[in-house]
């Protein structure tokens, strides 16, 4: 992939934690169950904290500039 693609994968991935975050709320807010004997909208926003973390090392291993320089 060239440096451009791999830029903007990297925003895409940024965007997924805030597009599930804020966006899925809504609909997670309608949700009255319980998963692990949490709400579901709490359960909703801690996992995507969790994944939110998982996708920043993805971006952090994807961004060109955290790549050593090949001799």
């Amino acid at each position: 992939m060239k440096e451009e693609s791999y830029l903007k994968f990297i925003h895409v991935l940024g965007l997924i934690p805030f597009i599930g975050m804020l966006g899925g709320l809504p609909f997670a807010n309608k949700v009255s169950s319980f998963v692990l004997g949490l709400p579901f909208l709490l359960f909703w926003i801690v996992l995507w904290v969790i994944l939110t973390s998982v996708v920043m090392v993805l971006v952090n291993y994807l961004d060109p500039a955290n790549r050593e320089e090949e001799a």
